[in-house]
């Protein structure tokens, strides 16, 4: 396939050619129309397509498919071994490789896509789909960079589209609880928030994915079901290695986005939202590492960022470590008490949360029954069918 130069480090082969710029409306109507305080009428379905489902992708659709009103008409993915489990589940839904091919094809029976493949594709497929306004649910992490991330924005904001992320823990009662925690002065003005994890390690049963290594030699026999040059995508060439897919891709620069992007996310975004971040960059960025590799993300990394006072509140330092790397054990934690392999430690001028926990008993105390304030979710998946049915639904973040 031929390879098409673009600033900004996306080589793009033709995912976003021609062809993907066609867009074509499909009818939004508001959500009182629809009864979303109730049943719908059954002729107001969301027809939902998968894009890369081997893996978590497929655990989407799967939760997607349980909601009344839904219907999966087509799955795409480039190895169709790993994705056997969820074509056998939906097999009235239309198979396949190249989600180019399956939005030409099937652009006028498709309302929305779930975008599961790895974190290298996830722009350009999800880009594709928007151009035909099709509302896109994403796995995390949204984007492989930066400026893709501002790029899909960009692009949901111009055709009207509802966009979610895989973010599922959003919608849990533990982030409600840490908001309203927060958000109620249960340990103060938040000063400082340290995250943590052993990823890509893990623990007694070895590593999630390598890290730290360099590419490997050879060039094995590419498995009969696995198309390797619609998996490479946007990415630089490379022949076909077991190193890379299935899901240990995570840990290489050119597809994923280390222990950071894979589930960075889950930790920080409860914080976003209690302390009314979202919007607001920070002023520096410091990081140290193990050693640097041209082709890996380093095995063990600290990241600090560093907030201006915002909104009334104070400056806030922001701290990440991965590899099982940890931050230093607070006082207040009593020797003896485990303090986990992946964890969340948020400091305020009147006590702290270990994980979703203040963990001073006197503090509790002083604080007492917090009340809940905030509206609960109907549900993760729930609020991405919802959208779908009414873009203008705000959103919870």
């Amino acid at each position: 396939m031929k390879k098409i130069e673009c600033k900004h480090g996306l080589s793009r082969r033709h995912f976003l050619g021609a062809s993907a710029l066609a867009a074509t409306a499909f009818t939004i109507v508001p959500g009182s129309v629809l009864g979303l305080n109730g049943a719908s009428p059954s002729s107001e379905r969301v027809r939902i397509a998968g894009i890369g489902i081997g893996g978590q992708g497929g655990h989407d659709i799967r939760n997607l498919a349980a909601i009344p009103d839904v219907d999966i008409v087509a799955l795409c993915d480039v190895d169709w071994d790993k994705a056997a489990g969820i074509f056998n589940q939906f097999p009235n839904a239309k198979r396949y490789k190249d989600y180019r091919k399956m939005l030409d094809e099937m652009e006028d029976q498709i309302d929305a896509v779930v975008v599961g493949t790895p974190d290298h594709t996830h722009a350009p497929a999800s880009i594709s789909a928007i151009r035909r306004k099709k509302h896109v649910y994403c796995e995390k992490p949204l984007t492989h960079t930066m400026y893709e991330s501002m790029w899909v924005m960009k692009e949901a904001r111009k055709y009207g589209v509802a966009t979610q992320m895989g973010n599922q823990g959003q919608a849990s009662e533990d982030t409600y609880r840490l908001c309203e925690m927060i958000q109620a002065g249960a340990i103060g003005k938040v000063r400082e928030l340290h995250v943590w994890t052993d990823r890509p390690s893990n623990g007694l049963f070895g590593e999630y994915w390598p890290q730290g290594v360099n590419r490997p030699q050879g060039t094995p026999e590419v498995p009969k079901n696995l198309d390797w040059d619609l998996w490479l995508g946007t990415a630089p060439e490379r022949p076909y290695n077991p190193a890379y897919h299935p899901f240990v891709w995570r840990g290489w620069w050119d597809f994923g986005t280390g222990a950071l992007g894979d589930i960075g996310c889950h930790f920080y975004a409860p914080i976003f939202r209690a302390c009314g971040l979202t919007g607001h960059y920070p002023k520096t960025v410091h990081a140290v590492s193990t050693r640097v590799n041209e082709e890996t993300f380093p095995l063990g990394s600290v990241v600090e960022w560093q907030f201006d006072s915002y909104d009334g509140k104070p400056p806030l330092k922001m701290v990440w470590y991965d590899g099982g790397l940890r931050p230093f054990r607070p006082d207040i934690v009593p020797e003896g008490v485990a303090m986990a392999e992946n964890g969340r430690l948020i400091i305020g001028d009147e006590g702290m949360i270990l994980d979703s926990t203040i963990f001073d008993e006197k503090r509790r105390k002083e604080v007492g029954d917090i009340p809940k304030t905030l509206e609960r979710s109907p549900g993760h998946y729930q609020e991405f069918v919802i959208a779908c049915k009414d873009p203008k639904t705000p959103a919870r973040m």
